[in-house]
């Protein structure tokens, strides 16, 4: 492929790129493949001769999509956001076109410097202390753009670990370091993710788990008591690893409780905030960082939900020395003039060479902007919450636990079992994607709203979509799940922001209540025509027509539904009028409110 053709290839493959983007909400998000479906597709053995392009290009549909999950879908909601955009690719096409190794400042200059400006930038969207940036040359602090949040974990609790052990060096000379790592001790939550405890497998050093409260999160006291019983049996406690929105749930450990106990007993603590940190760059988030200034490190993923797509995870460490002690292999033949005048990340990280990941951080952050990211994230809360309060409404469902930014945990009510043949059905269909996760041994099933492309068009057809196989289910196993618990208004209202209210006729004074979750206003036949509720009148309440009308639905005896958007006006105190739908009032009740169908 020369120069020309490339040109032309290239060209055809941004279209190819932008058309499955723009048409993907067409694909089945889950792959109908078996394991293997590949072999049957190519040869066994790589081509002799190089191939046209043209076949190579055309292999994409039949070979490759077939067994794709479109982690771009509107409708994937499994795992976390894995979200790309359009100035990210293009940022990794000049990368990739680059493809300088950025270990050294010598290496390639604008790799290094590029990384330590936006990461100075995104430190500060997040709110982060000056500790954790490299303001200037004497800096101990400052970020680095790693691999994975696994790997940043595994990073800190090595440096965690170095820095253990040189100090029990100080305070009790004459033992090797294998005997100090033996005696070392970790701690996260219950709820924390695989990967911690993935690190401590690694590294060497014993784990121990703290149950988390009833609010999923790792608290003081727990911590506490377990350091104390290690320190009693002769344990070296060194390195808390706190979770900021877990992968079960979304749960926040308490980090003030937490760091005022790890400055206590001088335990490195780690700030795991994979998916959450991208929501800090909005201040109303910002309450889960109380205590940041106790950490000794923090890490999140804007390749999940900054639009910066993988491989991009920020770290940021309050002091580096530790960090530069533990990963300093310094050859000859990679030293420079510069050499600790500058940054050189391959002391920062595990592997030597680095991509220049930080041109399509740099890219989104000046293509978007602050209030542009805002925005996405704030988007994304909003849907999970609509999605939260349909779950809500259908009484077969519950939330079993508090719902955090745009993760949803759900459940069938009853025994696990449900919940997983529910799950596994709604994966087998493919019209949808979630994983499961388990809560204080409660079978959940996650949804998080993970697509930039996601609409609340696109929330309603899949809650639609879970409804109808949960409805098969259910009558498949002959099980009825009735549920006639009265909910307050003020509740109702903050679940569903979309709530209706509707009025319901009676011809005998009761006060307003919820009647399956929607609002009804009960007024007697003296009261209907004169009073109002919440500044909403009916409208044309003074034409005979419509006097006669109603009086006949209340000499009836019936209770009929009248839908609020229904032949209402809002009337200003200026007395000005806003006409809602001109449809006559219903004599039926086809417009009264489903739970089945959770809305109006």
């Amino acid at each position: 492929m020369d120069f020309d053709e490339y040109r032309r290839r290239g060209k055809e493959m941004v279209d190819y790129i932008a058309d499955y983007l723009e048409n993907i909400r067409d694909r089945k998000v889950f792959p109908d493949v078996k394991p293997g479906y590949m072999r049957n597709l190519l040869p066994e053995s790589a081509p002799v001769e190089g191939e046209e392009w043209e076949n190579i290009f055309k292999d994409i549909e039949k070979v490759i999509m077939p067994g794709v999950t479109h982690w771009q879908s509107p409708h994937m909601h499994a795992y976390f956001p894995a979200l790309n955009s359009f100035p990210s690719l293009l940022g990794d096409m000049l990368a990739d076109g680059i493809n300088c190794l950025g270990f050294t400042w010598a290496s390639s200059p604008a790799c290094t410097e590029l990384e330590t400006i936006v990461m100075n930038w995104l430190g500060k969207m997040i709110g982060l202390p000056d500790d954790f940036l490299h303001i200037n040359s004497g800096s101990k602090g400052g970020g680095v753009i790693q691999t994975t949040a696994s790997e940043s974990t595994l990073v800190c609790l090595l440096a965690g670990r170095t820095r253990a052990i040189k100090r029990f060096h100080e305070k009790t000379p004459g033992y090797q370091d294998a005997q100090i790592n033996a005696r070392l001790v970790a701690y996260c939550s219950d709820q924390a993710h695989s990967s911690v405890e993935k690190a401590a497998l690694i590294g060497l050093v014993r784990m121990r788990y703290i149950e988390s409260d009833n609010n999923l999160a790792m608290r003081g006291d727990p911590l506490r008591e377990a350091i104390e019983d290690d320190i009693n049996q002769g344990l070296i406690p060194f390195w808390v690893c706190a979770t900021l929105g877990t992968t079960g749930a979304c749960a926040f450990d308490n980090v003030e409780e937490i760091g005022k106990i790890c400055r206590e007993f001088n335990l490195w603590l780690h700030l795991d905030a994979a998916y959450a940190g991208s929501a800090f760059i909005c201040p109303e988030f910002r309450v889960w960082l109380k205590g940041i200034d106790r950490a000794d490190s923090i890490a999140f993923n804007p390749s999940k939900w900054l639009m910066v797509h993988f491989d991009c995870t920020t770290l940021w460490v309050k002091d580096s020395t530790a960090v530069h002690r533990t990963f300093n292999v310094e050859p000859l033949y990679l030293q420079h003039e510069n050499s600790g005048l500058a940054i050189d990340y391959m002391h920062w990280q595990i592997p030597l060479s680095k991509r220049f990941r930080s041109l399509k951080l740099w890219f989104v952050l000046r293509s978007f902007g602050i209030k542009g990211l805002q925005k996405h994230i704030r988007e994304g809360v909003r849907l999970a919450q609509k999605f939260e309060a349909l779950i809500a409404a259908d009484q077969r469902f519950e939330v079993p636990a508090k719902r955090h930014l745009g993760l949803v945990v759900f459940r069938v009510k009853g025994d696990n079992e449900l919940t997983e043949k529910l799950l596994k059905r709604l994966n087998h269909r493919g019209k949808i994607h979630c994983v499961p996760a388990s809560l204080k041994g409660k079978y959940v099933i996650r949804f998080t709203v993970t697509s930039t492309r996601t609409t609340a068009d696109d929330i309603l057809n899949d809650w639609y979509e879970i409804r109808q196989v949960a409805t098969e289910l259910l009558e498949e196993l002959n099980i009825i799940i009735a549920d006639r618990t009265k909910v307050p208004l003020k509740d109702t209202k903050e679940r569903n922001e979309a709530f209706g209210s509707s009025l319901l006729l009676s011809n005998s004074p009761m006060s307003p209540k919820v009647v399956n979750g929607s609002f009804a206003a009960i007024f007697d036949a003296d009261e209907f025509l004169a009073k109002t509720y919440a500044g909403i009148r009916i409208a044309h309440q003074d034409s005979p027509s419509m006097r006669r009308r109603v009086k006949g639905i209340l000499m009836s005896g019936k209770q009929f539904s009248l839908d609020s958007h229904m032949d209402i006006v809002v009337q200003s105190s200026a007395g000005s009028k806003t006409c809602g739908n001109s449809n006559p009032i219903r004599e039926d009740n086809e417009d009264s409110w489903d739970s089945s169908k959770g809305s109006l």
